[in-house]
């Protein structure tokens, strides 16, 4: 079987979509439908049942899966184990990381890292870093440079490379502004707009609210922190950011007893063959670690 219609086939399994697959993969739709054609004929068995716009796996395609995502993790593995044998680092690294780490912390250390490594072909994803862990432990990423989970994940390896103090925040219109010294009850009486509830930095803001037994009013939630800081200055709410992000346009509040910082780091998977690059590219990043 043709490895590139294999992975069309798992694309599609796993996304619902033909035009999703096709996102994932940088190709266009009819590629992806040619691909798992190709692949429905070898095995002279539909794959996926198409009603509509709706998209379901076959019994056959049902069987298929497991196989599938196996002979692709073996020959990625096996890929990565070839590479380390080069005493060249090259080939091809895929990586997921955070809009808020891929603007703030990681330009200098991937200029610094493509000088020293240009033979190395960087496949950088883009994602919350929830779905880059996600993508780690299902092979289809080799790192993730993430805010790291609360609490470890199975199979998932990670280190920390920088710590990231967060700060309550309002514009500087705010009410709360002019005050020295705010206490939670007083906060949590004002509307906030905070990070999604599916995002880790979501849980650390409300795991600590909760020990102090407050629920915040969130007006607004959304996975960009570039965002917030957006709707923070323009006086929708209040929210909590990463104190590297201050500047004019909003003001850190003393809240009383209510101190906040998340972790952020590299994470791989702990039985999956490091590739070269991959090698190089956590030497780099533990080498930046503060």
């Amino acid at each position: 079987m043709d490895t590139q219609d294999l992975n069309a086939f798992v694309e599609v399994a796993e996304t619902g979509s033909f035009s999703a697959a096709a996102e994932r993969l940088h190709l266009t739709q009819p590629a992806i439908s040619k691909r798992v054609a190709s692949l429905e004929n070898r095995l002279k068995r539909p794959l996926f049942d198409r009603v509509g716009r709706r998209i379901t796996l076959t019994e056959a395609g049902i069987a298929l899966l497991p196989y599938a995502r196996r002979v692709l993790h073996e020959l990625e593995d096996g890929r990565r184990a070839v590479s380390r044998l080069s005493v060249e680092i090259s080939g091809r690294l895929s990586i997921g990381t955070s809009h808020h780490i891929g603007l703030h912390r990681l330009p200098p250390v991937l200029k610094h890292y493509t000088q020293h490594y240009p033979e190395v072909d960087l496949d950088i994803h883009f994602m919350d870093s929830e779905d880059a862990c996600d993508a780690v432990l299902a092979g289809k990423l080799e790192l993730g440079i993430v805010t790291l989970p609360l609490a470890p994940l199975p199979k998932l390896e990670q280190r920390l490379v920088w710590p990231d103090p967060l700060a309550v925040v309002v514009s500087p219109e705010h009410e709360l502004s002019r005050l020295k010294t705010v206490d939670l009850t007083m906060l949590a009486a004002h509307p906030a707009v905070l990070p999604d509830a599916a995002t880790y930095t979501h849980r650390i803001i409300t795991s600590a609210l909760q020990r102090h037994g407050v629920a915040p009013r969130v007006r607004l939630a959304t996975n960009y922190l570039e965002t917030l800081k957006m709707l923070v200055a323009i006086g929708l709410g209040w929210s909590v950011l990463p104190r590297s992000m201050l500047d004019d346009s909003i003001r850190a509040i003393d809240v009383a007893g209510f101190e906040l910082q998340r972790e952020l780091g590299i994470v791989w998977h702990q039985r999956r063959t490091q590739s070269a690059p991959a090698r190089a590219l956590i030497e780099e990043l533990l080498g930046t670690a503060t």
